[in-house]
């Protein structure tokens, strides 16, 4: 760990991390937002990122969605980086309040956080939109349960509906409980680090104006917004920063 942030990590007991795709992509998970994936999008499906994770989009295009989906948010082979075991560390050893997030990979569980708040919910639950059934990720990509087709709908093996995963999509509103969790622990910090995310990304980003604590540490390899409100800022990748 970084030492001048080990020095604020050892003064402190209430901290709290928030980070964004910067942490993911640590662990090989593009991006869908960089220019890389915009470009992908544009050029494959005809419609930008946005569009094809929108509700309208899945509504009226559910079969276009899932290929997309799967094919770009899925990674089932991803493992936890050197930023996601240092976190579970810290919760271990009693430091970690919580760790709030804006992936939706669950590598953070993976890693052996208990205290996750998912602002963008999660792929790992999945549920029937007619009867409410709950399913995991290895049943969505089960090609025996969307028609036979490796990129296909999903469908709810009780009664047909299909099984939307748990992420809040656009257009969609964030969980209130998740929100108010992570607003509570965010507000009673005494340190809240901020890592891989550029702050642009609402209201998520707005919940940093929520910190009253004594330190504000801001991990990211560019300028963000807050970055003149910070204690510390350190320019680089999250893993090596955080990690052994």
């Amino acid at each position: 760990m970084d030492e001048r942030l080990k020095k604020i990590v050892d003064e402190c007991s209430r901290i709290v991390f928030f980070g964004g795709a910067g942490v993911s992509t640590e662990s090989n998970i593009p991006d869908f937002r960089s220019e890389k994936g915009l470009y992908a999008a544009r050029e494959v499906y005809g419609y930008p990122p946005e569009t094809l994770l929108s509700h309208s989009f899945f509504v009226g295009n559910t079969e276009l969605f899932f290929d997309y989906y799967k094919k770009n948010l899925v990674y089932r082979d991803a493992q936890p980086n050197k930023a996601h075991l240092a976190l579970a560390k810290l919760e271990k050893e009693g430091k970690l309040v919580s760790v709030v997030t804006q992936n939706i990979d669950g590598l953070h569980q993976k890693a052996g956080s208990t205290k996750v708040r998912e602002l963008h919910g999660t792929i790992m639950k999945n549920y029937c939109m007619d009867c409410h059934a709950g399913y995991d990720l290895d049943y969505v990509m089960d090609p025996a349960n969307c028609g036979g087709k490796e990129f296909g709908v999903p469908r709810c093996k009780k009664c047909g509906g299909i099984v939307k995963p748990d992420v809040v999509l656009y257009e969609e509103p964030l969980d209130y409980d998740t929100c108010e969790q992570a607003i509570a622990e965010i507000s009673s910090a005494d340190c809240l680090i901020i890592g891989g995310t550029s702050l642009a990304v609402y209201p998520a980003a707005g919940y940093v104006r929520e910190f009253r604590g004594k330190y504000l540490v801001l991990i990211n390899k560019t300028p963000t917004p807050f970055d003149k409100n910070a204690d510390l800022v350190i320019y680089d990748s999250i893993g090596k920063v955080l990690g052994d």
